[in-house]
């Protein structure tokens, strides 16, 4: 039986955050170096995926650094958690978490812009086709599936609901419950559940099943927008500002790679990764790749990415209005896109794009 957390979620997350400064001080993890002096980052990956910074290593996009694997994650939360206390050199999550996080005074700054949606690839929240919810007053009441409270998928669906026209009070009245994305489908069909947050290949499969329709989905809410972002903490920028500068570069030039490549070019790429870096991984979800999801050229950060979750948290007294502005938590200065190295419209080397 599915049992909603979001009580305990919250308050374990809120005890994890009131933590954070004091791990970051007590961290003593120690920077190491390669023989030719390349700077060693400790990273966490997701099994039969290829991210951003794994491409940017494969295209040899890094001069000065070189990543090392410690293991998976499915949590954005968890990744810039263990960011923060050490335990990683650089994570990436939602840009509400994020936030979260920089309002418990954690000492880290977002870099580049890594995941979002856009026409192609995007997250929808769905519900079967015979049932009778049709709008945002219908979920009163109700279960929203998600894969993990106190990021994307529940601020999104708060977002949505808050839009159209539900009162603080009436929106604490909708079940948000977590549900493991292998599993969402299922539990929309068997009742468990009234929404079923879907993305990737979940959707494309559950839609090719039939029998379920949109509610809404986050493309439909903010259109091509960049959600997520990688950061690294203070004093790692400050202790090795070449090494950031270079995975900030690498990675800007790998996200614009799959921005300028055909599709079908880099599927394949993501296939000879997978394969060749040996973990016994299957390569099948990456036939459902669609688009890079990032708005920006290369990850370029944006104020907007920043602030409509500042206001977001502010409006539901999650954040004292003033303690944050977007410029408190990102940088741009590192991606070429963005500090003058490229034209913001040239390819994934600073070249000239081809006319379409």
């Amino acid at each position: 039986m599915i049992r909603p957390r979001f009580a305990r979620t919250l308050a374990a997350a809120a005890a994890l955050l009131s933590l954070t400064s004091l791990a970051v001080a007590c961290s003593k993890s120690e920077t190491t170096t390669t023989a030719d002096g390349k700077t060693v980052l400790r990273y966490e990956g997701t099994t039969g995926q290829v991210s951003f910074p794994e491409l940017a290593a494969d295209l040899g996009y890094y001069q000065k650094v070189e990543l090392n694997w410690i293991g998976d994650t499915t949590s954005g939360p968890q990744s810039i958690q263990n960011a923060a206390t050490g335990q990683t050199d650089f994570g990436g999550a939602f840009n509400g978490a994020v936030l979260k996080l920089a309002a418990a005074d954690s000492p880290i700054t977002s870099v580049i812009g890594y995941y979002g949606s856009d026409k192609e690839t995007f997250n929808g929240y769905y519900v079967l086709d015979g049932s009778p919810i049709t709008s945002a007053r219908d979920l009163i009441g109700k279960k929203v599936g998600m894969n993990t409270l106190g990021a994307h998928h529940e601020f999104l669906v708060r977002e949505w609901l808050a839009r159209e026209g539900l009162t603080p009070d009436e929106i604490k009245q909708v079940e948000l419950t977590v549900v493991p994305p292998v599993n969402t489908e299922q539990a929309l069909r068997q009742g468990q559940i009234d929404v079923g947050t879907l993305g990737s290949v979940f959707r494309d499969k559950a839609v090719e099943r039939g029998g379920i329709r949109p509610l809404f989905t986050d493309e439909s809410i903010f259109g091509s927008f960049t959600y997520g972002s990688l950061l690294f903490r203070n004093d790692f920028i400050s202790k090795n500002k070449d090494a950031v500068a270079d995975f900030v570069q690498g990675t800007a030039r790998a996200i614009r790679w799959t921005q300028t490549t055909p599709r079908a070019d880099v599927i394949a790429k993501y296939k000879e990764i997978i394969t060749g870096r040996g973990r016994n991984e299957s390569t099948d979800l990456v036939d459902y790749w669609k688009s890079p999801g990032v708005a920006g050229p290369g990850g370029v950060i944006t104020d907007k990415e920043i602030q409509t979750w500042i206001d977001w948290l502010v409006r539901n007294g999650e954040l004292e209005d003033g303690k944050l502005t977007p410029a408190d938590v990102y940088t741009n200065e590192y991606n070429p896109y963005a500090n003058g190295t490229y034209p913001a419209d040239s390819g994934p080397d600073g070249q000239a794009l081809a006319a379409k």
